[in-house]
């Protein structure tokens, strides 16, 4: 079986072909990151017009690297929602087009849905699984317990962790996207540097779930505007100051998570005590932190379980994830009519009540 996937959702455009044998064949992704860093953020006119622009050069270069024609195809899968949604519209009318032309099955994939898949492709890992799907819009905790099948244990009851790396970065004078850059400048950061700044850890020990990150980043623009005037003007590439402060919100993050996965592992293991190992996967584009990966990883080493991350390439947003979620999807005769419409919101699971807060993203 073979699977054109299309990603558009946000300010990557991406192609892929993969086989139901979990090999990739060829995966393409333009990212869009140097037209929005003047910004500060993504635009999603600017981002709706370069997948345009690129998406059927895309195509055609992933088609010719995996050395198929479209003939060849099983069946075309796009990301249909969540996301932006000029950018869902783009991905999913062109695969509307190419499965109704070439006679294909059309799976329009949940992009959550791809990322929660991901260790599938990656480690070939069994159901059930814990996810905590972090990224720029998302920031859950769920169970894996089949294709179309998750329970939600938390969510983020204001920014999501990605969204909120963003906004710390722009405070601190750092790039876009803020992630990447909050990595790098805690890198040159000391931990006894990074203890000088004592930031919250929103929601730490309190039961369930769920996330919070609207304190910690009020918490760090409080310490930057506590700093002496002129205190960070020395004209280094990354100020010590500015490194510390980056360490300390990073390792404040990172504490939340691991606090909030390991309230998650008990729901996990008491759901399924039957399982034969407890898997904890991370996934989304804020997987790629080493930092984060490392706190896991030694939360998971302390349940006894064992932590699956996919490769850095298979974190961030990509069409790898989205074919193989249409191989998931086929193979149980999963497909969608052609009149599918695009979805600005699609939660993994619609029977979650929806958090407590402003500007939760489902």
């Amino acid at each position: 079986m073979l699977i054109l996937g299309i990603e558009t959702s946000c300010d990557e455009t991406a192609a892929a072909i993969v086989s139901d044998g979990r090999a990739i064949l060829s995966s393409r992704v333009l990212s869009q990151t140097l037209e929005h860093a003047p910004y500060g953020g993504i635009v999603p006119e600017i981002a709706a017009r370069s997948h345009l622009d690129h998406l059927d050069r895309l195509i055609g270069e992933a088609l010719a690297e995996a050395n198929v024609g479209l003939g060849d195809l099983d069946g075309i899968a796009a990301t249909g929602g969540p996301g932006l949604i000029g950018g869902v519209i783009v991905g999913i009318t062109t695969a509307k087009a190419l499965a109704l032309v070439h006679r294909k099955p059309l799976i329009a994939v949940n992009h959550l849905e791809g990322h929660a898949l991901t260790a599938r492709l990656s480690d070939d890992l069994p159901f059930p699984y814990l996810l905590l799907l972090a990224t720029g819009g998302h920031c859950q905790l769920l169970i894996v317990e089949g294709v179309g099948r998750y329970k939600r244990l938390g969510t983020t009851i204001d920014d999501a962790v990605g969204e909120a790396f963003d906004k710390a970065a722009k405070m601190l004078g750092l790039g876009y996207p803020g992630g990447p850059e909050i990595e790098r400048a805690a890198a040159e950061s000391s931990l006894s540097d990074r203890r000088r700044f004592l930031l919250p850890r929103p929601l730490l020990g309190r039961p369930g779930c769920d996330f919070s990150f609207s304190g910690l980043k009020t918490a760090l623009r409080q310490t930057i505007e506590a700093l002496p005037p002129n205190e960070l003007d020395d004209g280094m590439p990354t100020h010590p100051i500015v490194a510390a402060i980056a360490g300390a919100f990073q390792d404040a993050v990172a504490d939340v998570m691991a606090d909030r996965a390991s309230h998650a592992l008990d729901m996990f293991l008491h759901r399924h005590p039957d399982a034969a190992t407890g898997n904890l996967v991370i996934a989304g584009g804020v997987a790629a932190n080493g930092a984060l990966r490392a706190r896991l990883a030694t939360l998971a080493d302390k349940r006894g379980v064992r932590l699956v991350a996919p490769p850095l390439a298979l974190c961030t947003d990509n069409a790898a994830m989205i074919a193989w979620a249409g191989v998931e999807r086929l193979r149980l005769g999963l497909t969608d009519p052609l009149d599918f419409a695009p979805r600005p919101r699609w939660p993994l699971d619609p029977t979650a009540p929806r958090a407590i807060g402003a500007g939760v993203k489902a």
